[in-house]
């Protein structure tokens, strides 16, 4: 399919409000679409089905499934560095609300229930509403993946859900066979070119909070735990400390164990975990949805070859098929609904926090989204 068609066959799906996914995985040359053939509604709450998944921060809720088996699959193959050809932009306005006093006050309140010591760490987040004229997802879409190459970007839509599209950086877990392999994210900085980050205190231990929560939630489904050395990654117009950890995944867990006891992570809701999702539900005062719940391939069959040397005639011998999942935490994201798009951004609050700095931090990360509305 060449690049013409599948945008075209992408545009005629949304026009007719059947479900789809188009998205891209970080520094990745491909392009993938699943294309629901009809619009009912399937969940899941086993993860024992393969599709694309969308599930939301509170997960009481139900994910939403687009099952395999009920789905058109397309791929379109792009060039490194090649830049999609975007017809339209989406023109919009200054923020509708932006309530700055009230974000400072819910950070405030935060910050003092860490003292007092009943949470180590808690992730606060708001939203901003931005007008625009005409809704193209698509060409939205092809400006977040030229924008952001090093992130999962993706436009979803369901007729009973509604239309998000986001770039985000943070993945929750990817399974290869048996292999786990999830990362740690947190701390933010504005990219400087050419400028050596320096990270403060409240930000390394922001990093290691999230760290060790995600070894002390593997250790009893995984084992051979390897924490591979902390690093500074760029996401867009931010930077980010980054540890990743790898394990084998016991063969007595499930997909779903894992996904209880990492879903949400520290970097998303707080620490401890079930203290921090009660103290966000009741004083955010509105629902997050599908902002830092997580998205991606559940489940899919690949097969993959242990000999690199693609033009071995002999590689067929060395190849198998594995199950593959990849998960992102649903970040940098937007959702669209009757000419708005309401924007979320967040951050994590320590002891060390000072309000205003976090309240700048948000105004920093709305950049990744309002960047691709011009």
């Amino acid at each position: 399919m060449n690049r013409n068609s599948f945008f075209s066959v992408l545009e005629d799906h949304y026009h007719k409000k059947l479900p789809f996914v188009v998205y891209s995985r970080p520094i990745n040359t491909i392009i993938k679409c699943w294309l629901q053939q009809n619009d009912e509604l399937y969940t899941t709450d086993s993860y024992e089905e393969s599709g694309f998944v969308f599930a939301p921060f509170d997960s009481s809720m139900d994910s939403i499934l687009i099952p395999v088996e009920k789905s058109a699959h397309s791929i379109l193959n792009i060039k490194p560095n090649e830049q999609l050809q975007v017809r339209f932009s989406t023109k919009r306005s200054e923020p509708l609300n932006v309530e700055k006093e009230i974000h400072i006050n819910l950070l405030a309140k935060g910050i003092s229930e860490i003292k007092k010591g009943n949470l180590n760490k808690v992730v606060l987040s708001r939203f901003e509403k931005r007008n625009i004229e005409t809704v193209r997802p698509l060409e939205l879409f092809k400006q977040l993946y030229n924008t952001y190459k090093n992130a999962m970007v993706y436009c979803w839509y369901h007729p009973k859900v509604g239309l998000w599209l986001g770039a985000t950086p943070e993945l929750l877990f990817k399974v290869v066979g048996n292999h786990l392999t999830t990362i740690s994210l947190a701390g933010t900085q504005p990219y400087i070119k050419d400028e050596v980050p320096k990270w403060k205190a409240k930000e390394i231990e922001e990093q290691k909070i999230v760290t060790d929560f995600i070894v002390e939630q593997i250790k009893d489904y995984t084992s051979h735990i390897n924490i591979l050395d902390t690093e500074t990654v760029r996401a867009g117009n931010l930077i980010h400390i980054k540890t990743r950890i790898k394990s084998r995944i016991n063969s007595s867990s499930s997909l779903k164990n894992i996904i209880q006891n990492l879903h949400p992570t520290p970097a998303v809701c707080g620490n401890p975990k079930e203290a921090s999702k009660a103290f966000i539900l009741a004083n955010e005062n509105y629902n997050r949805e599908y902002y830092t719940g997580f998205l991606g391939e559940l489940n899919l069959k690949d097969t993959l070859n242990r000999n690199t040397n693609k033009q071995n005639v002999e590689n067929s011998a060395y190849s198998s098929v594995k199950t593959i999942s990849n998960f992102y935490v649903n970040l940098r994201c937007m959702q669209i609904k009757g000419g708005v798009a309401k924007i979320y951004v967040g951050g994590g609050i320590t002891k060390d926090s000072v309000p205003e700095n976090e309240w700048q931090e948000t105004v920093n990360k709305t950049k990744t989204i309002v960047n691709v509305l011009r």
